[in-house]
């Protein structure tokens, strides 16, 4: 009995209408369009990645073939971007990946998830602070590097070199913006962000006039000693360098989901948001591939500069007001990344404060400005302090695994759902045992010519599901070690791969032969199972290629979290409130009766 009470607590899903007020909660203001959101969605991905990402990869990984790179990135993150869309029109409200799987998947996981994105976007946001204020220290001759390093010096590893103050009074000067109201910061977000895309523009067009097409076709025997330049060529490391940079290159289109946050801000969500997902992605594909496209045609990507490439190219070409120009935009590109970064963090706790997981005074909305100024300024603060103590590097290896964690999620609910069974009426019984043993019998005479879902076509999918992701994770941390053996201790490595292949294409044709749930929705995933299914191992691999400190400071703050769920959030939780109150009434009912 404790066992089932445990799990129905841990499973319990929100339900809601799009009606739906909660008494007592104050509501945030509807105020944002679909240009507002692309504007968000295109500062959050379109930031200093464009700036330095491009010449990192075509120096010694792609060569010119990072646009390639940067094409084939795309077409994963879209993956999970495509979700996220059909997601933001089912449940148009704030919160992103964690409302999502706590109406589909249960509390205990979403919880988890919320907790997950809290934690990334708090990174993120110091990440963006310090790159900030490292450009900045760089483009002034490093004058606070200079002088912490003299006076106030950090002697520890696991931390910085100085005391960051430049980063910790941007990283709070944009957090009062952000609590000052939606809208300002909104509008200020579009101004950087239409300044970022006017540096973008300037320079794919001034880089076409300096194009040397011969820069995409140098030879081996062109390429100076010494240089790192692979084969010569437009493919000088070959398609695994195009590969590889791409799993770098993937990391330049994180913050789109940043859109899926303001579904209690946003006019008509279920339509803007997906458009703005889609066209964000669509935008910054064209202005990563037009800028690596100018960067490699007017310079030769063995001699690019890996931190700032723009700059010293246009430098080289005798173009000093070009470069100033680029410098500026660089600012502008931290700046609306910082934006993006922090305006969801506060959304989430907002989300998950107002379900009763957190707690109370984290859901606080400002009469004036109405926004969650409490858990606003939390999230600056706690974003301040880390981009002032630790490096950038640190910062950002621990930034990505939260969100490739929440694009796994989404497109594993996105699975759930087009398997669903919507009828009240057919319900699965999952103590009959007989139900049990029949399950293969039933797989072949009435699940495969199953028009519509049922309570067991559900079940099968979800199984089904389940052992999808097993397998994918089995298969993934196989093809990421499987280098790291030679001889016979490779056979069985690779035998493992070779059929946990199989399996994974079995799966799937077997969920294809399922019956989907025929919905009306603003916007559909295409091609289910394929898509969700590619983008749970595309982004299970990214995942397995970060180092286990990276995994050691995630499951820190995790176990954090849940001892935060089990003390406090499992106890307040609204929907537990519901399910409690509906006990009592039944207890009720039958004294009435009598």
């Amino acid at each position: 009995m404790q066992t089932q009470t445990l799990y129905r607590t841990l499973c319990r899903k929100k339900i809601f209408t799009a009606e739906e007020t909660e008494p007592g909660k104050e509501k945030l203001r509807r105020v944002l369009n679909v240009f507002d959101l692309i504007a968000l969605g295109v500062g959050s991905t379109l930031g200093s990645g464009i700036y330095v990402l491009a010449g990192t990869v075509a120096k010694s990984i792609a060569g010119p073939a990072v646009v390639l790179s940067f094409v084939v990135a795309a077409i994963v993150s879209s993956f999970s971007g495509v979700c996220y869309a059909e997601f933001a029109g089912r449940v148009p409200k704030a919160g992103s990946a964690y409302i999502y799987s706590y109406v589909t998947v249960g509390e205990f996981i979403a919880f988890v998830i919320g907790w997950n994105l809290f934690i990334d976007n708090t990174i993120g946001t110091a990440a963006a602070g310090k790159a900030m204020a490292n450009y900045l220290d760089a483009l002034l001759g490093d004058p606070q590097k200079t002088l912490m390093q003299k006076y106030y010096p950090i002697h520890l590893d696991y931390m910085g070199e100085y005391p960051d103050v430049a980063a910790f009074v941007f990283v709070m000067a944009v957090t009062v913006v952000l609590a000052w109201g939606v809208r300002q910061s909104s509008a200020l977000s579009s101004v950087f962000t239409t300044l970022n895309i006017l540096t973008v523009g300037t320079v794919i067009v001034s880089g076409f006039y300096f194009a040397n097409p011969s820069n995409w076709f140098i030879r081996e025997n062109e390429i100076p000693a010494g240089a790192a330049g692979g084969d010569g060529g437009f493919l000088p490391f070959g398609w695994t360098g195009v590969l590889v940079g791409a799993a770098r290159c993937f990391y330049g289109y994180i913050g789109f989901e940043s859109i899926a946050t303001t579904g209690d801000e946003t006019k008509n969500p279920n339509k803007t948001i997906p458009l703005a997902i889609l066209f964000t992605l669509l935008f910054t594909t064209l202005a990563y591939a037009g800028v690596a496209s100018v960067l490699t045609l007017m310079w030769p990507y063995y001699d690019q500069d890996p931190d700032a490439p723009l700059p010293v190219i246009y430098s080289n070409l005798g173009m000093p007001v070009i470069k100033y120009m680029v410098s500026c935009g660089a600012v502008f590109a931290l700046l609306t990344t910082l934006l993006g970064c922090l305006f969801p963090t506060p959304r989430i706790l907002y989300a998950m404060s107002s379900d009763g997981l957190l707690f109370e005074f984290l859901s606080n909305v400002n009469e004036k400005t109405r926004t969650p100024i409490t858990a606003t300024l939390i999230c600056g603060f706690a974003s301040a302090i880390l981009s002032s103590i630790f490096d950038i590097e640190q910062l950002v290896e621990m930034s990505s695994i939260g969100t490739l964690i929440s694009y796994s999620i989404v497109c594993i609910c996105i699975l759930i759902l087009r398997y669903k069974n919507n009828s009240s009426t057919d319900v699965r019984d999952d103590e009959d045992i007989n139900s049990e043993v029949l399950f293969f019998v039933k797989w072949f005479d009435n699940i495969a010519n199953a028009k519509i879902p049922n309570a067991d076509t559900q079940y099968v999918s979800r199984i089904l599901i389940l052992i999808y992701t097993v397998v994918a994770f089995v298969f993934c941390v196989c093809t990421v070690n499987v280098g790291n053996y030679k001889g016979v201790y490779q056979v069985p490595i690779l035998a493992t791969i070779m059929f946990t292949v199989a399996v994974l294409f079995m799966i799937m044709i077997m969920l294809n032969r399922l019956p989907q749930s025929i919905e009306n929705l603003t916007f559909k995933v295409p091609c289910v199972p394929l898509i969700p299914c590619l983008s749970i191992v595309l982004n299970l691999y990214l995942m397995m290629e970060l180092n286990y400190k990276t995994w050691i400071r995630f499951g820190m703050g995790i176990i954090f979290g849940i001892f935060i769920y089990v003390m406090y959030g499992a106890q307040h939780s609204l929907e537990g409130r519901k399910q409690r109150a509906l006990k009592v009434e039944d207890r009720k009912t039958p004294e009435i009766s009598s």
